[in-house]
């Protein structure tokens, strides 16, 4: 029986009077890898965050592995990797000192270091600084420090984000391989990716979860022949 990694029970988060998330519950369990799939503003990268533990839900509970993120905060630390938007932090650090000092703080190895960069492909560039890096290099670097803990929960924001079309596929057989045994949240644009990659999808527009099940049970709900239908009918402005 696979094992429940991840809970979200009626979160919401409120800036003033935005409402960014809206009472979303839905739960992942070892094996599962998720698409989390919506227009740009829908609530993804906040929810990612609020998982993470960098936002705090304004209501709701967040539960990983068995414990509330809120009351157990370094808990939630140790069992959660996150691939976060956008560029990794220090660009002045060389990728090897870098994860060196990612890898101290979580208290691995630096053995483990070596690991991770041969599996993200990038010890071709192990002494190059951040900053001179390609965008697509970056997110490999970021890929690498999210599996430094070899965590249970790996969050995932827009991982393919700026790969060549070579190393997309070798990311995504990396998320595919370790989907076997982790619970994988993955934040997209990729209609594809989802249909492809992941084996449940989470649907979300303005906030709402407006959508959620297999590709065919969504596809036999709402009748229609193709992801990229069902996405325009639940996430297209009216008189757009």
């Amino acid at each position: 029986m696979p094992k429940e990694f991840l809970k979200i029970k009626k979160v919401c988060k409120n800036y003033e009077n935005i409402e960014a998330v809206k009472e979303v519950n839905f739960t992942a369990k070892q094996g599962e890898i998720i698409a989390l799939l919506g227009p740009n503003g829908a609530g993804k990268s906040t929810l990612m965050n609020m998982v993470a533990g960098y936002l705090s839900p304004t209501s709701g509970d967040i539960i990983v592995c068995g414990k509330d993120i809120r009351q157990f905060p370094l808990w939630g630390k140790e069992n959660i990797g996150f691939l976060s938007e956008g560029a990794p932090l220090y660009a002045d650090l060389s990728v090897r000192a870098f994860l060196n000092y990612m890898a101290e703080l979580r208290g691995e190895k630096k053995s483990r270091v070596d690991e991770v960069m041969k599996i993200a492909k990038i010890e071709q560039v192990a002494e190059q600084k951040l900053e001179t890096l390609s965008k697509g290099y970056q997110r490999r670097v970021g890929f690498a420090q999210s599996i430094l803990g070899n965590p249970n929960v790996l969050l995932l924001d827009e991982p393919t984000d700026g790969l060549d079309p070579n190393q997309k596929k070798h990311i995504r057989a990396l998320i595919k391989d370790m989907g076997e045994d982790k619970c994988i949240v993955i934040s997209t644009h990729l209609l594809e990716e989802a249909e492809n990659l992941c084996n449940r999808i989470v649907l979300l527009n303005k906030g709402r979860i407006v959508a959620e099940g297999t590709l065919a049970e969504i596809l036999k709900k709402y009748k229609k022949s193709s992801l990229e239908d069902v996405f325009y009918s639940l996430t297209e402005s009216k008189g757009e």
